[in-house]
């Protein structure tokens, strides 16, 4: 059997493993505010495992060692090309499709490692922490910076952005990555969430979507909260 077959599918791109997932934060310098960070002057990166891979209707479980565990509704991007140091303008063409996802923080676990100079890979990687929905290809004559994420929590809104906000864009982003990590097709790419982040409550109902320059609906996911899990 060979090990990739045992890896979670990439929504919408089935043909696709999910491999690495690199993440980026602070790259919504309102959202860098909000959490009293300094707003970034390079991408600021993080990893979570595949396994903490959920889709559409599944629940993310709020684990019994954190007492808050927060929203973060995010562009992902799919590398079906991938490479090292690409440049810029080559980037786009490495992206398989483009998705909505939602990064589960814990962050009461995450403060404590800041606070600490320690790594955030606990407060990110639980099972359940990576949200995906359904990827699609990039609106063909469409910039990707005309989209927008928004994340509504049991029908109100609470979290929305456009991507041209993002401090750091796309193509830079994976240039920036590729620079340092060899990029492989199914690698994703969590690009940053925009500011409105607030803690979940076991039987909320979230939703989170990407949207078109009309505000048609691209990619969208749906969980709920599930009780907590003893570890």
């Amino acid at each position: 059997m060979n090990p990739l077959d045992a890896l979670p599918r990439v929504p919408g791109l089935e043909s696709i493993s999910v491999r690495n997932i690199y993440c980026i934060g602070r790259n919504y310098a309102e959202h860098a505010r909000e959490l009293g960070n300094a707003v970034p002057t390079e991408p600021v990166v993080f990893i979570k495992p595949n396994s903490a891979v959920i889709g559409d209707g599944a629940d993310i479980i709020i684990p019994s060692v954190s007492q808050r565990v927060d929203h973060e509704v995010e562009l992902v991007l799919a590398i079906g090309r991938g490479g090292r140091r690409i440049p810029e303008s080559d980037a786009l063409a490495c992206i398989a499709g483009i998705g909505i996802g939602i990064d589960v923080t814990a962050r009461d676990l995450q403060d404590q490692a800041k606070k600490k100079a320690l790594p955030w890979a606990t407060a990110k990687g639980f099972d359940t922490f990576a949200v995906l929905g359904g990827f699609a290809p990039v609106p063909a004559g469409v910039g990707i910076e005309s989209l927008s994420v928004e994340l509504a929590v049991n029908g109100e809104k609470r979290q929305e952005g456009r991507i041209a906000d993002m401090l750091f864009s796309v193509p830079r982003l994976i240039s920036f990555l590729s620079g340092i990590f060899t990029l492989h097709p199914g690698d994703l790419i969590y690009t940053g969430t925009p500011p409105g982040v607030a803690p979940l409550a076991v039987g909320d109902r979230v939703l989170a979507q990407l949207l078109g320059a009309q505000g048609q609906v691209l990619s969208q996911v749906q969980v709920g909260v599930g009780t907590e899990h003893r570890i």
